[in-house]
């Protein structure tokens, strides 16, 4: 009976192992590009710039590095994903190509954890932004993109205190 299920176990493994190398085959053409740059914000200061390259650029900008492990399905699929939709949603690379506010929505999502994503700082930890480097992100992109009236400086500076 052991002996049975040991080889039950083996099989399954190299059936799995085999489809993982079959679906490396599958090809996806243009998901990982990085478009050519057609404008950038007006960025406020060099800090904002830095601060936004370092966590927001690989998702929100056509400057995408795109390192090995996106070259191995499932994996590449799910990091394409994510980036399609990043740059969908926010894209610095297209700023002012129909995007002309994105500051107040930028700054809620550093505040409310949503951005960066958790699966990305897991292997980019340099992306992990202090507290305070998210209220001088915050402010920045506040500055650099616009923002609704009522969502000022202040409003990051009392989001800033409930997050401590």
């Amino acid at each position: 009976m052991k002996r049975s299920a040991n080889k039950a176990v083996w099989w399954v493994l190299g059936i799995a192992l085999a489809l993982l190398v079959l679906i490396q085959l599958v090809p996806s053409p243009g998901i990982k590009t990085n478009p050519p740059i057609t404008a950038e914000p007006t960025w406020d200061s060099p800090q904002t710039h830095l601060l936004a390259e370092r966590a927001c650029f690989d998702c929100h900008s056509n400057e995408t590095a795109w390192p090995w492990y996106t070259n191995v399905a499932p994996v590449s699929w799910l990091i394409a994903r994510d980036v399609l939709g990043g740059r969908e949603a926010l894209n610095f690379s297209t700023w002012g190509n129909g995007e002309t506010e994105g500051g107040e929505e930028s700054a809620e999502t550093l505040f409310d954890g949503t951005m960066p994503l958790r699966s990305y700082l897991i292997t980019h930890p340099d992306a992990r932004l202090s507290a305070s480097e998210k209220q001088q992100l915050a402010q920045g992109l506040l500055a650099s993109l616009g923002g609704k009236e009522g969502y000022s400086s202040s409003e990051v500076s009392r989001q800033n205190d409930e997050d401590d």
